[in-house]
């Protein structure tokens, strides 16, 4: 544990608290960044914690990485459900074009409700 040093404010001895240096800048993604809003607006003990102890963005960086792959996944498991192939891509463009932007965003709606707002 480090020696805590203090400032002075007033008549007051106030900590100098700063969470951990990061030793690489990382640039966060979409579901990084809602996942953030989420927890600094609805879970703040949790935000705190993770901020303080200097694991945020390494659990921000887990959750964009997950998110991405179940992504993928999802997408790929859903339009072979829903039978939409290459074939159709070639014979009928927009119909595949309107299948698939309902299957990504059905995706999406399971991703933002079981890994970033739980």
């Amino acid at each position: 544990m480090e020696e805590l040093t203090y400032r002075m404010e007033g008549d007051y001895q106030v900590p100098n608290l700063l969470p951990p240096e990061e030793d690489t800048p990382i640039v966060l993604g979409k579901y990084a960044l809602a996942r953030k809003k989420f927890l600094k607006q609805n879970r703040r003990i949790l935000f705190t914690n993770l901020l303080t102890a200097g694991t945020l963005n390494q659990h921000l960086m887990e959750i964009e990485q997950t998110a991405n792959e179940r992504m993928e996944l999802l997408t790929r498991q859903m339009a072979q459900t829903e039978g939409v192939t290459e074939e159709l891509k070639a014979s009928d463009q927009m119909k595949w074009v309107g299948l698939m932007n309902n299957i990504r965003q059905a995706a999406e709606e399971t991703i933002l409700n079981d890994l970033i707002y739980a």
